[in-house]
């Protein structure tokens, strides 16, 4: 029986078919497609001063279809004795992203199940507007001060980010009926 090393065991972890890497990328998709489904939520998101969402594809934009076509979405382990903390944390966000030029889906706090994993979606049109939004919220101070917070009260325990690209014509449709 061959053993394993310590590469084999970070290959096996960052596997998209490791347990806990699927794990991930399932709830991840779970709750975008959950965000997606309450197309209520971006209505606000589109009436600010950020510009509408264009698909990066040719020939969409041209149809006048406004898609986002790359969501991050954040996974946080937090402390669940500092649930006031991390959803005061999120309400920030609420202000700060849409202002560095984010389309904020949401922020989730857990309710039912885990009582320690929150989420945070948002979602750029394009790698370009990701960069830019990058550099606006590392110079935003209300930005730096929800850092900061964060950092100080320790509610935050883990981070993962993950990007995933939206495919067209499945982003944002509402329910039938």
């Amino acid at each position: 029986m061959a053993t394993m090393g310590r590469g084999d065991e970070q290959e096996r972890e960052s596997s998209p078919r490791s347990p806990a890497r699927r794990g991930f990328l399932v709830d991840s998709l779970v709750l975008a497609i959950a965000g997606a489904a309450t197309p209520q939520a971006f209505a606000a998101t589109r009436d600010t001063a950020v510009p509408p969402l264009a698909s990066s594809r040719p020939g969409t934009a041209a149809q006048g279809n406004s898609t986002m076509t790359i969501v991050c979405i954040i996974r946080y382990e937090i402390d669940p004795t500092q649930r006031d903390a991390f959803e005061r944390y999120a309400q920030a966000w609420g202000r700060i992203i849409p202002r560095c030029g984010g389309h904020l889906v949401g922020y989730f706090l857990p309710w039912q199940g885990t009582n320690y994993v929150g989420w945070g979606l948002i979602a750029f049109d394009s790698l370009a507007a990701y960069e830019t939004y990058q550099q606006r919220i590392r110079s935003d101070e209300e930005g730096e001060e929800n850092f900061e917070f964060a950092q100080r009260q320790r509610f935050i325990l883990r981070e993962e980010r993950n990007f995933v690209e939206v495919v067209d014509g499945t982003f944002g449709i509402p329910a039938a009926g």
